[in-house]
């Protein structure tokens, strides 16, 4: 196999990737991860950094 091959290949893969991931759960911008999670799935709590103080 050439690299021409290959790198097709490696191409049409990521791309396949990147389709599958998208149609099995679209994005959404305002679920965000916690910050630091660690594996733990706790949501991380404070919210916004400019936030007021209450």
């Amino acid at each position: 196999m050439t690299r021409r091959t290959t790198a097709g290949i490696a191409m049409v893969m990521l791309i396949l990737l990147v389709g599958a991931d998208l149609i099995s759960a679209p994005p959404n911008p305002y679920q965000q991860p916690a910050i630091v999670a660690l594996g733990s799935g706790a949501a991380s709590a404070g919210g916004f950094c400019g936030a007021l103080p209450e």
